[in-house]
């Protein structure tokens, strides 16, 4: 029984006797890389240098005010939430 015979039984799925042979060689492919020295290789979580680019979050007071926001909406308003169709 193949690594993956023994995997695959053990999680319970079932696959064709074809995409069996497909995942065995991706297993195999696995080993080989394994192999590689990676002493000293520092780990890697994305390769573009890209980073998040962070703000203060920062209060504008040209915002009109909840109740005025309310007022101009052509829905219906109930407890100060504007009433909307149903979705589901």
């Amino acid at each position: 029984m193949t690594k993956i015979t023994k995997t695959l039984n053990l999680a319970r799925i079932n696959v064709s006797p074809q995409e069996e042979r497909k995942l065995d060689s991706v297993f195999e492919y696995m080993e080989v890389l394994n192999e590689v020295d990676t002493e000293g290789v520092e780990p890697t979580s994305q390769v573009t240098g890209l980073q998040d680019v962070m703000r203060e979050d920062e209060i504008d007071e040209s915002i009109c005010s909840g109740d005025d926001l309310l007022a101009c909406s052509p829905l219906e308003v109930e407890n100060r939430q504007i009433k909307v169709r149903k979705v589901l």
